[in-house]
């Protein structure tokens, strides 16, 4: 997250706070050939080297570490299956059966993969793109902002970027904003080429789905009036476009949107002159 000591008005600043609040004594490091990938709750932690001690075991410092014997990503991979089996019998969680990759930073090389929807419970970094899109009309600037179907396993219901989606393993953030944009907003892969790079966004929250350790590579993307982007994937139920004043009026009064969308969608007004 952009970190210049910004003093924001406090309606727009709590959507920061929020996506910052974790305890860091609620967790346990959880390393993989001696370097720290993920954060485990210390419940979960005790049950993987328990369960598990050929997989995962606990260090006199009180981390847990993937056994040393583990040492490619084929078996590291493995190993964290099993981790997510046996997790799975003490929490409430569906498999998504997309899988990400583990690693430090984007675009190093993955040290293992995971199913996407208990990253957050081993802590692992995660990645996603976000796009801005906006049109340029005589009065002003507009946000198109899509609203989420009901049916969504994340934030049913709730007010969102144009579009946004987590990266997979094995696929590149422009080939990812490619095919987000085309299944979510059905918006051509040449126009969805044009969308500029802007400064990516991390947190670290504390969530009922673990540690959220997130970084959100984010694009701002200029539609002609004559676009109207419609949904191809079932996860969008509608899209709004909406002056860019009412959009903020939203995010400091309400918390309709999805929680991170918050951040894109403020550092966006930020950078385009319309918060000082």
């Amino acid at each position: 997250m952009p970190d210049d000591n910004r003093v924001r008005e406090p309606a727009l600043q709590r959507h920061f706070d929020q996506c910052n609040r974790y305890n860091p004594g609620d967790y346990t490091p959880f390393l993989i050939g001696g370097s720290r990938y993920g954060w485990l709750r210390h419940e979960h932690a005790k049950l993987l080297a328990t369960c598990l001690p050929d997989d995962y075991q606990t260090l006199p410092d009180g981390s847990v570490t993937l056994a040393s014997s583990w040492d490619d990503f084929k078996t590291r991979s493995a190993a964290i299956a099993r981790g997510t089996d046996q997790l799975l019998t003490s929490i409430s969680c569906k498999l998504r059966h997309e899988m990400y990759a583990v690693q430090h930073d984007w675009p190093d090389v993955p040290v293992a993969e995971v199913d996407r929807s208990v990253i957050p419970w081993f802590g692992f970094r995660a990645f996603g793109v976000h796009v801005n899109g906006y049109v340029h009309k005589p009065d002003g600037l507009y946000l198109w902002v899509g609203e989420r179907a009901m049916d969504r396993q994340a934030s049913p219901g709730k007010l969102d970027n144009l579009v946004g989606g987590g990266m997979p393993i094995g696929i590149t953030p422009t080939e990812n904003l490619c095919k987000e944009a085309f299944e979510e907003a059905a918006i051509p892969r040449e126009l969805a080429l044009t969308a500029r790079p802007a400064p990516s966004i991390s947190y670290k929250v504390a969530r009922h789905d673990g540690l959220r350790n997130d970084t959100l590579l984010i694009y701002d993307l200029e539609l002609p009036e004559s676009f109207t982007p419609h949904n191809t994937d079932g996860e969008v139920a509608a899209f709004h476009l909406m002056p860019i004043a009412e959009v903020l009026h939203i995010i400091r009064t309400t918390d309709r949107f999805k929680f991170n969308c918050n951040l894109v969608i403020i550092e966006f007004a930020e950078r385009m002159g319309f918060l000082s």
